[in-house]
């Protein structure tokens, strides 16, 4: 049966081609939501005018279309709330110096 933990998992192997942390770990998955087999994540972007909307989307749609049990994924760019360092997890965050 497909999980949340699943799609996470998944979307760890994502990455913002201008920073070296997953989408996961800096924070830019708002929301996974799972109805059958179909799936809608939810993702922001660092700043709303990144140029690397349209890759980082499709990079997204296609490690969640992968996943056994996925029949369609939909990826929702939101921008509310913006995002923002804290959202990153410690691991990011040491990364990226904000400790």
């Amino acid at each position: 049966m497909l999980t949340r933990d699943m799609v996470m998992t998944a979307l760890k192997n994502c990455y913002d081609p201008e920073i070296p942390i997953n989408i996961v770990d800096l924070g830019l998955i708002y929301d996974v939501r799972i109805d059958g087999g179909n799936v809608e994540v939810d993702m922001t972007l660092t700043a709303p005018g990144c140029p690397m909307h349209a890759p980082m989307s499709a990079d997204v749609k296609e490690k969640v279309e992968i996943l056994d049990g996925v029949k369609q994924a939909t990826v929702k760019m939101v921008w509310d709330p913006p995002w923002s360092p804290e959202r990153m997890s410690d691991e990011a965050k040491k990364m990226m110096g904000y400790n």
